[in-house]
């Protein structure tokens, strides 16, 4: 029987939820033991006694990102047939990532690489690292669908899942700034494109 939350786990979960949030909105470097602590409605020293330090919080918001994105992206295309429904699946769960009710400024990572790319440190490193895990997770996704027929042989899957994240990356980027209402529209046809160059030929007849 799985154990019930102590009061702790339940004050340190509220902190983190409202954090994750904060910096999808603000950004990690938005974030501060103030501003957290006045949207969970705490003290200050009450959320010192979860959190060791801004940087230690920071770190902790980057793994609820990682957490929840295994959770809703990730995950669920496993539940789809192997090979490129499930290649699909996981564009679309990461394009409604992006729409998460709990993330009001959008995709955490996104911003947090525009903050950290040029600062060395733990936090720029757990986010290569986490970065790196979706890249592999979209080329061993690839590599399923080769063998399963669905892709080229002959296919670059280390290509592909750059080429599917820097859609992600541009759908971001013109949905968030530009505010372009085709945002979505363009990105799924520059999926379609790629799904296009990535089919043997009797896949991409009978399937599209």
């Amino acid at each position: 029987m799985r154990k019930a939350p102590t009061k702790g786990e339940e004050t340190r979960a509220l902190i983190l939820k409202r954090a994750f949030a904060m910096a999808s909105a603000v950004g990690l470097e938005g974030l501060s033991i103030g501003s957290v602590a006045k949207s969970a409605e705490m003290s200050k020293s009450g959320l010192f006694a979860h959190f060791a330090s801004k940087e230690d919080l920071q770190l902790q918001v980057l793994q609820t990102a990682v957490e929840r994105f295994i959770e809703r992206v990730a995950r669920p295309m496993l539940s789809e047939p192997r090979g490129e429904p499930r290649v699909k699946a996981f564009f679309e769960n990461w394009l409604a990532w992006a729409e998460s009710a709990d993330l009001p400024g959008g995709c955490v990572f996104i911003s947090a690489a525009a903050e950290l790319d040029d600062r060395p440190g733990p936090l720029r490193d757990y986010l290569v690292k986490t970065q790196r895990e979706a890249l592999s997770t979209a080329e061993r996704a690839a590599r399923i669908a080769v063998a399963e027929g669905h892709f080229r042989a002959d296919l670059d899957v280390e290509q592909f899942a750059h080429d599917l994240y820097s859609i992600i990356l541009a759908y971001h980027h013109f949905h968030r700034l530009l505010d372009d209402p085709k945002a979505a529209f363009r990105a799924r046809a520059s999926f379609d494109r790629l799904l296009e160059r990535s089919r043997i030929p009797h896949f991409g007849r009978s399937n599209s």
